[in-house]
């Protein structure tokens, strides 16, 4: 049976629609696991000497920071990495078991990057301290225990992107216990250090982890089987109608129709809003970079580039997925009397729209000093002028059809954002970030800002002849757009 499954996903992937974009992304993807992997291998085998020169015990000092590393792998699982899924619904009238198909979708996560990349730091870590004179069993036990709070982030990764209340529960948990890290009022590591490195000293410690992602394992099977039938979601939640006529935008003619229909999209389903949600967490992203808690981050490059997050979240969440959040009819609109130019005008006015609204929000980083918020006005006008012109016209070329109708159950795709749109996002910050190099390899900072708003004031200008470019590549990709949303799996 699971080979028959396995199968049944390697056909669904060569017969996909945008076979050609998934192999190449997956092609980019595999040369990026390569470098994380010499990356973690060179982490795990370089930090013991490392420590140990800095006159560091480094067995300790690992298992200080372990509470980070687990939380940081959280937080990007939960951006980053896709749930693996199945098409549930033509499997259910075929006689297989539905602990089988639940087991099998689960499965597969065991097997992904993001946990087999923490093998290649443990595995030549462990191997480092036990040539260093430390004990094989304990260190056995340490990374068994290691091991199971990976996996134990694998599936807290699939129950908080499904449930939204206890996904709401750990952001305010990881921003109190962050708020009282960074100003001192309790220190996480004092509990955690002696818990880890427990599991080498304790004989038994490393069980507790273990345990708990067994528990972990069952409760996830169960949710995802006691929601794993034909009819899921399909339940009409009863609730009060409301109308919304928004007739102040019918002066704007078909500009406002658009307008009014994308306004009514955010608003009345739940992986919309989650754009919403997520432009408000980059517009406190700032604060990592300009509240000079973190070193690394406190300098003008750094500074330009929290700016180009902190205005352009909506822009970066909401525009990768045009025209995606019209997937569903998509293939209507295309046999109706729509000018393209104003389909794509809608889009780019709702993005500049909330670009200035979120600009003039983060006004607060005046605090920091006002070259700070003019740093972020600047990216701002660089996200108006170019960078939402790019990521309408990558939106051509991104054929993931969403489906608005299914707000959560099994097996639901609820990611705002996954790995590809993070790569398209590459180009997007490089251009300005070199253009604000310039000005500093002339050692003039101002300079640097300035070519960067002149690029996005271009960009403004020349706003005609570009969205003619857009237009022409949309009708290009027009049938190819309406097959990809044809894709049911």
């Amino acid at each position: 049976m699971i080979k028959k499954f396995i199968y049944l996903e390697w056909k669904a992937f060569v017969r996909s629609a945008s076979f050609g974009k998934n192999l190449t992304m997956k092609i980019i993807l595999g040369f990026l696991m390569i470098y994380f992997s010499v990356l973690f291998i060179g982490m795990g085998v370089g930090v013991f000497y490392i420590l140990k020169d800095m006159r560091m015990e480094p067995f300790i000092t690992v298992n200080r920071f372990l509470i980070y590393y687990f939380l940081f792998d959280l937080i990007i699982r939960l951006m980053m990495q896709s749930i693996p899924v199945l098409n549930i619904k033509p499997l259910l009238v075929l006689p297989f078991k539905k602990t089988v198909i639940v087991h099998f979708s689960l499965g597969k996560t065991a097997l992904s990057f993001f946990n087999l990349v923490h093998t290649l730091f443990f595995v030549p870590f462990s191997v480092v301290l036990i040539l260093n004179g430390y004990d094989v069993v304990g260190i056995v036990f340490w990374y068994t225990g290691a091991m199971a709070l990976v996996y134990i982030n694998n599936f807290l990764n699939i129950i908080l992107s499904n449930i939204d209340k206890l996904f709401v529960v750990f952001i305010v948990l990881i921003l109190l216990f962050g708020g009282a890290q960074f100003y001192n009022v309790f220190d996480v590591t004092k509990i955690t250090t002696p818990f880890f490195h427990g599991f080498y000293t304790i004989k038994g410690l490393f069980l507790i982890p273990v345990l708990a992602l067994i528990a972990l394992y069952i409760f996830t099977f169960k949710y995802f089987k006691n929601n794993l039938y034909l009819d899921a979601g399909l339940s009409v939640k009863e609730d009060i109608a409301s109308t919304e006529n928004l007739a102040w935008l019918n002066q704007f003619g078909t500009l406002g129709t658009f307008l009014k229909n994308d306004i009514k999209l955010i608003k009345r389903n739940k992986r919309s809003k989650t754009t919403i949600f997520m432009s408000v967490l980059f517009l406190f992203y700032g604060l990592l970079f300009y509240s000079g808690g973190i070193e690394t981050y406190d300098k003008p490059v750094m500074h330009l580039l929290a700016g180009i997050f902190v205005s352009g979240g909506f822009l970066f969440v909401f525009g990768q997925f045009v025209p995606s959040w019209d997937s569903s009819y998509y293939q209507l609109m295309m046999t109706q009397n729509i000018p393209y130019r104003g389909y794509i005008m809608s889009k780019w006015w709702l993005i500049v729209i909330t670009t200035f609204i979120t600009t003039i929000l983060a006004s607060f980083y005046i605090y920091f000093g006002w070259h700070i918020y003019l740093t972020i006005v600047v990216a701002a006008i660089y996200n108006i002028g170019v960078n939402s012109h790019l990521v309408l016209l990558g939106g051509a070329f991104t054929k993931t059809p969403i489906d608005l109708s299914n707000a959560g159950g099994a097996f639901g795709d609820k990611k705002a954002f996954n790995v590809s749109v993070m790569l398209l996002t590459i180009p997007k910050i490089a251009v300005p970030l070199l253009l604000y190099g310039i000005g500093l390899y002339f050692d003039n900072d101002n300079l640097g800002l300035l070519l960067v708003a002149g690029a996005g004031v271009l960009g403004f200008i020349f706003k005609d002849k570009v969205f003619s470019l857009i237009e022409k590549r949309y009708k290009i990709e027009k049938y190819s757009t309406i097959k990809a949303y044809k894709q049911t799996s």
